[in-house]
């Protein structure tokens, strides 16, 4: 088993092109994840790849290097529509898990309480994947994600970049996450929740997603629809509202809890949101 260590894309994408390995960002999740008795036949570190960290501004919005760490997004400079996100990697782990995990990270791994999962997906965002045969495409990932443990990654492709879309100029967001203690837990259920208010503080547009209630954290659009045009504290959630989701029974909450949760987390998320 070799470890590599490039410091360029190109020479990152070549290894790739091997069979058998296992792609490193942060870290946080390789030893947990990994089966006794199996082994990579090659370790790819890419938190050393020029251009693979940082948040920057482009032409249609903001570029998210696959190496950025909780951290830096915590601390990075952004507008309100961004908080949920902030509050997301705020609830990533411990301080050390911030530093060292990573947004590419925490999608590719893909599990069903990833925290940056609902945030991102209220934000449009979209990843960038690259190989060296084919180069870039870009997928929404509302599509990149496909199960539990799944995405639509090729074998011979990086996560590159997460790129978000400019955010609508009054939007606000908030990001709700329930555990069984208050930090170093996985998600009982979660909730993101970006808002635009008109003058007379009615909601022109919202977009909300839930993880850890189904096997891939989703929107809801039809509450998101329901909710156009009423007053913040006029918000309703239904039970068809939260007909896309499927919770399962655990030892963290049964399904029925877990959709009562869902239905206050949404309230709070958009009063926090428009507060």
């Amino acid at each position: 088993m070799s470890y590599h260590n490039p410091t360029d894309l190109a020479s990152a994408l070549e290894t790739l092109t091997r069979q058998g390995g296992k792609v490193v960002a942060g870290g946080t999740d390789v030893y947990p994840s990994a089966r006794q008795g199996q082994r990579p036949a090659f370790f790819l570190d890419v938190t050393r790849i020029a251009g693979l960290s940082g948040i920057s501004r482009t032409e249609a919005g903001y570029r998210f290097g696959a190496a950025t760490t909780w951290t830096e997004i915590l601390n990075a400079d952004l507008p309100p529509a961004f908080d949920g996100l902030k509050s997301a990697a705020a609830e990533v782990g411990s301080i050390q898990i911030q530093n060292a995990g990573t947004i590419a990270g925490n999608l590719c791994n893909a599990s069903p309480a990833a925290d940056g999962v609902p945030p991102l997906l209220t934000l449009d965002a979209q990843v960038e994947l690259t190989s060296a045969a084919n180069g870039a495409r870009v997928l929404p990932l509302a599509q990149f994600i496909t199960g539990v443990r799944q995405t639509a990654l090729a074998p011979d492709e990086l996560l590159t970049a997460v790129l978000v879309p400019e955010p609508p100029q009054n939007a606000t967001s908030s990001f709700e996450k329930l555990g069984s203690r208050r930090y170093l837990v996985i998600s009982i259920t979660m909730t993101a929740c970006l808002i635009c208010l008109d003058s007379n503080g009615r909601i022109t547009e919202t977009r909300i997603a839930v993880g850890a209630c189904s096997p891939v954290a989703q929107r809801l659009p039809a509450l998101e629809q329901a909710l156009i045009g009423k007053a913040v504290h006029q918000a309703a959630v239904e039970a068809d509202h939260l007909a896309p989701l499927s919770p399962i029974d655990d030892v963290r909450g049964s399904a029925d809890y877990r959709l009562d949760v869902v239905a206050e987390q949404i309230r709070r998320a958009i009063a926090e949101a428009a507060a």
